[in-house]
C-alpha cells in the first residue's frame, strides 16, 4: 500500500459500517489518518482512581473508580425501580443512577469493591454530582462476564489507560479498541519535518510518536510523543501561513503615500484633541506599509474605545489623497450605519466633496448596505465606479459582483472574527477590475484582544499592531454577578440601580440572548424531541418578553424601547438615533449593540442569561458603558449553579477589565477549535496536541523555522513530504467545509 493511501483508507473498511458512521457523525473522524490523529485526552494509571471532586459539570467524562455501595430503590408506589451506585476514589464520591430495565445487569456486576471505567455526562441532582445511565467497563478479572473483563484488561495491558475524547454514542474504551485496529498503519505515516530540522531538534520518528501517544508504556513516552506531534502541527501550520505571507509580498500594489496639503492635513487641522502616543506609533506602522509597492496585510487590535476608527480613518484619507478609494467593511448594517455617521461627523465638510458647501479638498463618503432603497443604491454604485466617492462604508454587500470600484486602494475590515479568509480574498479581487492585477492594501481591525500566540496562528498571515492605551477621560466599569435563582432580591436591586442611573440623567442597556415571538417555532419543535434530557433548561430570555415585563413592572414609567436584528433598518436606525439623543431611557436589545454603538451617556448595562454568552462577547458588550465621564456599571444576571463552569466564567469577567487576560480565559474554555475554526480555513482540523494557550515557545520557534524554509524554497520542491502533508491540510473541499462550519 502506498504511503498516502494507508492514511486515506475509510474507517468503514476496518471497523465496520456502524462504528464508522458514529465516528463520522459525532467525532468528525472519517479515515484511518483521522483516527490516528484522535489522541487521548489524558491517561489514567491502572492502579489509581480518578479524582471525583474536580469533575466538570455538563461534560461527558470517563472515570476510573471503585464501587462503594449499590442499592435498588423502589419509587412510584413500587411500580418503578432505580439502582443507585456510589463510587469512591478514596476522597470524593459520585452517584450513578440506573432506571427500569437498565437495572439488572449493573446490579449483578457493580458490587462493592469492584473497579471499572465509567462514562457519562455529569449533572447535579439534589445537590449531588451524578451520572445517569453511564456506560461502564469492568477492570478486574473476577467479573461475572469473565471473558469481557479479561479482554478489558488485555486491551489496556500497559500501566497507562488512554482516555479518548468520546461522545455519548461511543465510549473511550470502544474508541481505544478501534485505534488498536488501525495502529499498524502508523508505520505508513508521511513525515512532514525536513530531516535536518528533525535531527537537529532530536525528535522521535513520526511512526514511533504515534505509537507512543496511543499506547505509552511510561509517562516519558507520552511526553516524547507530544513534543514531536506538537511540533508537526505548529510547523505545518506556520509553513502554510509563511507561504501565504510570501505570496502576498509577490503581489503588486500601488504605494499610497501622504500628500502634503491634502485631505489628511485638512482633517488633522480640525481635530479637537491630540492623538495618543499609541495611535501615533500604530499610524507610523500603517503608513510605512501603505508606502510599499506590495499590499499591506495588517491586523490592528485595540480595546473598545482605544481609537482604532480614528487610526483607520487617517489611513483611508491618505489613500484618497494618493488617488485611491478606501472601503470599510462592517459585520452588521447597524454598525455600518454607525461608522458612516461617525466618520461623516468627524470629517464635516470634508465628507461633502463635490456638494454645495463641501470643501474643494473633500471627497464623498457613501454608505452601501443590502437593504438600501434602489435609487440610493444606484447612486452609491455610480459614485464608486466614477471615483466620485473616495470612501465607502458597507456590509457584505460590498463583496457582491455588481459592486465596481474606480480604483480600490485600501480595504478596512472591522471585527475580523466575523469574516473568513474567503471574503477577504473576494474583496481583494475587486482591485483587479482595471485590468491590472493590483491588490488593495488591507487593514483588519478587532476589538477582541488576541493573545500573541493566537495572533501568530489565526492571523499568522497578517502583521500585528496593538493599541493598548485608552484615550484620556474614559471611566472605569464596575462589574458584578447577579445570582437570580439563589438570590432573587439581588435582581430587584439590579432594576433599582437602573432606575437610579436614569434618575441621575443617564441611560441603560438590557441585553438578552434572543429576540422572541415566532423566531423560535423551529426551536420549539426541536425542543419536544430533546425535552427529556433538556427538562431543566428553559429557552434563553428574549428581548420582546423582557421589554414588556420591565415596562409594566420594575421600570414602569421609564421610556423603554427594543432593538434587534429583525427590525427594519430604518426602524433600527431611528431607535439608535433617539437613544443617542437621550430620548430613550432603557434600550432592551440583542447583541446587535455588541460592536460600535457609541452612546457616552449610557452608564449601566444588565446582561440577562449572561452565562449564555462567551467571555469575549461579554467583554465587548460591557465596553458599551462607561464611554463618557461617568463611571459604568455592568450586571451579569445568571441562574447558573454556583459550582458550574459558567458561573466561574462570569466571576472571571466581573473580576478584571483586562481584555488580554479575559481572551486567555476564553481560549482555555473554548479550547482552540472554535477560535481557529472561525478564522482560518483548514486550521481547526489540524490542531490536536498543540495548545495555542500554552505552547507559545513552540509556535514562535516553528514560525522562525517555517520562514527560513519558505524563503529558501517557496514551492517546497525539495521537501515533497512536507508539501504532501500541507496539501492534505489545506485540501480545498475540507477548507470549504470548515469555512462553512
Amino acid at each position: 500500500m502506498d504511503r498516502v493511501s494507508a492514511f486515506d483508507e475509510p474507517l468503514k473498511k476496518l471497523l465496520g459500517g456502524v462504528t464508522a458512521k458514529v465516528m463520522a457523525e459525532h467525532l468528525d473522524l472519517h479515515t484511518v489518518g483521522d483516527l490516528l490523529h484522535h489522541y487521548p485526552r489524558r491517561y489514567e494509571e491502572r492502579g489509581r482512581l480518578t479524582a471525583l471532586t474536580d469533575l466538570p459539570l455538563d461534560e461527558h467524562v470517563t472515570v476510573v473508580a471503585q464501587v462503594a455501595d449499590a442499592r435498588v430503590m423502589a419509587f412510584n408506589n413500587g411500580r418503578g425501580k432505580r439502582l443507585e451506585v456510589t463510587l469512591t476514589d478514596g476522597h470524593g464520591r459520585l452517584q450513578l443512577v440506573f432506571f427500569g430495565h437498565g437495572v439488572h445487569k449493573p446490579h449483578k456486576e457493580l458490587l462493592p469493591g469492584r473497579r471499572a471505567m465509567f462514562a457519562g455526562k455529569v449533572s447535579v441532582f439534589n445537590r449531588k454530582m451524578q451520572l445517569a445511565h453511564p456506560t461502564y467497563q469492568l477492570l478486574d478479572a473476577e467479573s461475572t462476564d469473565e471473558a469481557g473483563a479479561t479482554e478489558a484488561v488485555d486491551a489496556f495491558a500497559g500501566k497507562l489507560l488512554p482516555i479518548y475524547p468520546a461522545c455519548k454514542q461511543l465510549d473511550s474504551w470502544r474508541i481505544a479498541k478501534a485505534v488498536d485496529a488501525v495502529l499498524p498503519s502508523a508505520q505508513e505515516a508521511v513525515d512532514p519535518l525536513p530531516p535536518a530540522l528533525r535531527e537537529g531538534r532530536g525528535f522521535t520518528p513520526l511512526p514511533e510518536a504515534l505509537l507512543k501517544i496511543h499506547r505509552p508504556q511510561t509517562k516519558a513516552d507520552v511526553a516524547a510523543a507530544r513534543d514531536r506531534l506538537k511540533w508537526d502541527e505548529a510547523f505545518v501550520l506556520q509553513v502554510a501561513l509563511a507561504r501565504r505571507r510570501y505570496a502576498d509580498t509577490q503581489l503588486p500594489a500601488v504605494a499610497r503615500r501622504p500628500v502634503p496639503g491634502g485631505l489628511l492635513d485638512a482633517f488633522d487641522a480640525k481635530l479637537p484633541f491630540t492623538l495618543t502616543d499609541g495611535q501615533l506609533k500604530v499610524t507610523k506602522e500603517i503608513f510605512d506599509d501603505l508606502a510599499a509597492e506590495h499590499p499591506m496585510h495588517r491586523l490592528l487590535q485595540g480595546e473598545v474605545g482605544s481609537g482604532k476608527t480614528m487610526v483607520a480613518l487617517r489611513a483611508m484619507l491618505t489613500t484618497v489623497d494618493a488617488g485611491g478609494q478606501a472601503a470599510m467593511l462592517a459585520p452588521t448594517e447597524v454598525l455600518a450605519q454607525q461608522h458612516h455617521r461617525s466618520i461623516t461627523e468627524m470629517m464635516g465638510e470634508l465628507a461633502e466633496g463635490g456638494m454645495l458647501g463641501g470643501s474643494e479638498r473633500g471627497t464623498k463618503v457613501v454608505l452601501l448596505t443590502g437593504s438600501m432603497g434602489m435609487a440610493a443604491r444606484r447612486q452609491a454604485l455610480l459614485d464608486l465606479v466614477t471615483g466620485e466617492a473616495g470612501i465607502v462604508i458597507g456590509t457584505h454587500a460590498l463583496i457582491e459582483d455588481k459592486v465596481k470600484f474606480h480604483e480600490l486602494g485600501l480595504v478596512v475590515v472591522d471585527e475580523q472574527h466575523r469574516f473568513g479568509v474567503e471574503q477577504r480574498d473576494a474583496l481583494r479581487s475587486k482591485a483587479h477590475s482595471q485590468g491590472e492585477r493590483r491588490s488593495p492594501h488591507l487593514l483588519v481591525m478587532t476589538a477582541t484582544p488576541i493573545p500573541r500566540t493566537v495572533a501568530m496562528t489565526v492571523f499568522g498571515d497578517l502583521e500585528t499592531s496593538v493599541l493598548d492605551q485608552l484615550p484620556a477621560g474614559r471611566s472605569p466599569i464596575a462589574s458584578h454577578v447577579v445570582p437570580a435563582k439563589d438570590k432573587p432580591h439581588f435582581l430587584s436591586r439590579a432594576w433599582d440601580r437602573v432606575r437610579e442611573e436614569v434618575e441621575n440623567g443617564h441611560q441603560a442597556y438590557v441585553v438578552c440572548p434572543r429576540i422572541g415571538d415566532d423566531e423560535d417555532e423551529a426551536a420549539k419543535k426541536k425542543g419536544k424531541k430533546d425535552a427529556a434530557e433538556e427538562a431543566d433548561k428553559r429557552p434563553p430570555l428574549a428581548v420582546l418578553d423582557i421589554a414588556e415585563q420591565l415596562a409594566k413592572g420594575p421600570l414602569s414609567g421609564l421610556r423603554v424601547e427594543v432593538l434587534h436584528g429583525r427590525m427594519h433598518p430604518d426602524d433600527k436606525d431611528d431607535v439608535m438615533r433617539r437613544f443617542a439623543a437621550g430620548q430613550v431611557d432603557v434600550l432592551v436589545a440583542t447583541t446587535v449593540i455588541e460592536v460600535g454603538v457609541n452612546v457616552p451617556n449610557a452608564t449601566a448595562m444588565v446582561i440577562m442569561d449572561a452565562d449564555r454568552f462567551g467571555v469575549s462577547q461579554l467583554h465587548q458588550l460591557r465596553g458599551r458603558v462607561g464611554r463618557g465621564s461617568a463611571p459604568g456599571l455592568c450586571l451579569l444576571v445568571s441562574e447558573a449553579h454556583e459550582a458550574s463552569p459558567s458561573r466561574a466564567r462570569l466571576s472571571a469577567v466581573a473580576s478584571t477589565l483586562d481584555g488580554f487576560e479575559l481572551s486567555r480565559i476564553d481560549l482555555e474554555e473554548r479550547r482552540e477549535g472554535d477560535v481557529l475554526g472561525q478564522a482560518q480555513s483548514g486550521v481547526r482540523s489540524s490542531l490536536r496536541v498543540l495548545s495555542v494557550i500554552d505552547d507559545e515557545e513552540v509556535i514562535a520557534a516553528a514560525r522562525e523555522e517555517a520562514v527560513t524554509v519558505v524563503a529558501a524554497d517557496p514551492d517546497l520542491e525539495h521537501l515533497p513530504e512536507l508539501r504532501l502533508v500541507l496539501d492534505a491540510l489545506l485540501d480545498k473541499e475540507r477548507e470549504e467545509y470548515l469555512d462553512k462550519g
